[in-house]
């Protein structure tokens, strides 16, 4: 069947696109996911968080290669694989960024429709904030926005704890400005995660111009000369192909470089390696890989308050019978936007995240008793990666490798130890007097800055922010135009987190969603 667009991954972006382009009664589209449908309850019970980590049917179950400054390591890149993608697995916390963020973009790409200004209205748009519109804010869009039904009284103690450290109060880290300590605002619905695909696509799928299969893994980007005509793709083992006017990937940062290496859209010498014959010379691909590189503080609390040893049954029931409770919380509940003096501008370079319960390793290491626990990320980093392929093999998952803290000034290291002082402070504050019991992550021993380097390099971790691999741009090393459009090649696109020139100084998602509406409108003309 011939379709008008073929959209490769339901994700943050895969759905936005499907439910506007589909919203033309004459516009075919195929939306190709290959994960499952997301039925899972613990995808719309925001606690159950921590329980989906674990569940590789919905996960891509990425690796780093073993990274040099960090011991070593391979670091664990959960990504999702369901429809949704990471918005039905990652924890919901709503955070576009400084807006001046989208001035560098709008710089970097030599295109002003994407400073402040020029994305502000698609954010709007895709934003029902329960608070209400203003000159900053959306109330009728399709991602529901809300303050936390619920929060534990040590997230509030953190609050109290980081305002105490001098940081401001800021009740919207989204408003006029983004310094300062707070809540953080969550893509939920009453108290049930609101994912791309409870948002966008729940309300479109009956439109009978708008095709939906999952379990779907698309294997190549067919191209007739220099112009996509349809995907080949993996559909319940059986190999089927559709043919499109346009082929649009919104796999993200790992997935859409991946695809167009394998259809023969890369550096050329790194397919010719790989036995794929290269269609379309474009050295871009998979390089710009950027990250949050995140590090985590963990303490004991002496009280019974965290989450880590809640009656799960209970939590459970009341989430089921009244969407409240702790069955609501999105665990990351607190955090601050800090500028450190190492910021490079005037805009914050740490971000942090406070947990009321010991999150080691992505929640997988289970640590006895109860505590608490901060991350803060470096939100600027220098360092680049790649993703390259591991064979011409579609089956076989890409070489990621992020290189973090391989900045040559060393100061995306200096950051983030900045980060860890930070979350130390706070925790030694006065309103924690009432809950400190002893550190645990770093241990009391790590004092000077040499100890907490060393500490980084054995526990840091991704944050799960990877952007920046088919980067946009004017210039030869660009993957895409200011447009999504890749560049040499007719009727493909790529709208995902990939297309990012640089990082925004907090959580993806959000900017990918508006990315995502933006793109509608070029494609549609609008």
């Amino acid at each position: 069947m011939t379709y008008d667009t073929i959209i490769v991954g339901a994700g943050s972006a895969g759905c936005v696109l499907a439910n506007r382009l589909s919203a033309n009664p004459n516009h075919r589209v195929l939306l190709l996911e290959a994960g499952p449908r997301d039925w899972h309850p613990f995808i719309h019970m925001p606690a159950a968080i921590a329980k989906l980590a674990g569940m590789m049917s919905m996960n891509w179950d990425y690796y780093t290669e073993p990274e040099p400054q960090l011991g070593q390591r391979r670091l664990w890149w959960p990504r999702g694989r369901v429809l949704g993608g990471s918005s039905s697995i990652n924890a919901m916390c709503y955070i576009r960024g400084d807006a001046r963020d989208y001035d560098e973009w709008a710089r970097l790409t030599g295109d002003e429709r994407w400073n402040w200004n020029g994305v502000l209205a698609y954010f709007k748009r895709a934003e029902a904030n329960t608070r209400g519109a203003s000159e900053l804010h959306g109330a009728d869009g399709p991602l529901a926005v809300q303050d936390l039904k619920y929060r534990s009284v040590l997230t509030e103690t953190f609050v109290e704890a980081a305002q105490a450290c001098g940081h401001a109060p800021n009740a919207d880290f989204n408003g006029a400005q983004q310094a300062g300590a707070g809540f953080y605002q969550v893509t939920q619905k009453n108290g049930s995660r609101c994912s791309t695909a409870a948002g966008y696509l729940r309300a479109a799928h009956a439109r009978a111009n708008l095709t939906v299969r999952t379990r779907s893994v698309t294997q190549h980007v067919l191209l007739d000369g220099h112009r996509a005509v349809g995907v080949d793709y993996r559909h319940n083992g059986r190999l089927t192909r559709a043919e499109g006017r346009e082929v649009i990937l919104c796999g993200g940062a790992v997935n859409s470089p991946q695809l167009l290496m394998l259809s023969g859209i890369g550096p050329a010498d790194h397919l010719r390696e790989n036995g794929i014959r290269a269609m379309h010379d474009l050295p871009g691909v998979g390089a710009n890989l950027q990250d949050h590189l995140d590090i985590s503080t963990l303490q004991h609390c002496t009280k019974p308050v965290s989450y880590d040893r809640l009656n799960e049954v209970a939590v459970a029931l009341e989430y089921l019978l009244r969407h409240d409770g702790p069955g609501t919380s999105n665990i990351a509940e607190g955090g601050a936007f800090v500028r450190t003096p190492l910021a490079p501008d005037e805009r914050c370079d740490v971000q942090l995240h406070f947990i009321p319960a010991m999150i080691d390793d992505h929640g997988r290491h289970r640590l006895p008793g109860h505590g608490y626990t901060m991350h803060a990320c470096n939100l600027r980093p220098r360092s680049r990666g790649t993703i390259r392929l591991q064979s011409a093999n579609p089956a076989d998952k890409p070489i990621i490798r992020a290189n973090y803290l391989s900045d040559a000034q060393g100061l995306d290291l200096a950051t983030t130890i900045e980060g860890a002082k930070i979350s130390r402070a706070i925790f030694a504050a006065k309103p924690f007097d009432a809950y400190r019991g002893d550190a645990i992550l770093p241990d009391a021993d790590v004092r000077s800055d040499a100890d907490l380097a060393a500490y980084i390099r054995r526990k840091a971790e991704t944050v799960y922010h990877p952007v920046g691999t088919c980067r946009m741009g004017n210039d030869e090393n660009a993957v895409v135009d200011s447009e999504l459009r890749v560049r040499g090649v007719a009727g493909l696109r790529v709208v995902d987190a990939s297309v990012m020139p640089c990082l925004p100084g907090g959580n993806t998602n959000a900017p990918t969603i508006m990315i995502a509406e933006r793109a509608a409108d070029l494609i549609s003309g609008a």
